[in-house]
């Protein structure tokens, strides 16, 4: 797995009746964009260092066009 700052890390939960958890990757704390990943999660604001398992995935971000 590999990120980069402003990435969104996604989880999906082990079962079917919990929603999936995402978030912005701040901070980016592994070799060659590997976790462990700072990251501000969507459903609540908070913050915390996340080292990713099985049923999480990097979405890109999109980049800005430069001029």
């Amino acid at each position: 797995m590999s990120a980069q700052v402003g990435d969104r890390l996604v989880v999906l939960p082990p079962t079917m009746n919990r929603p999936a958890r995402d978030g912005e990757i701040l901070e980016v704390h592994g070799a060659d964009g590997g976790p462990p990943y700072l990251v501000r999660w969507s459903d609540s604001g908070r913050v915390s260092l996340y080292f990713p398992g099985p049923g999480a995935h990097v979405q890109v971000a999109p980049q800005m066009a430069t001029p």
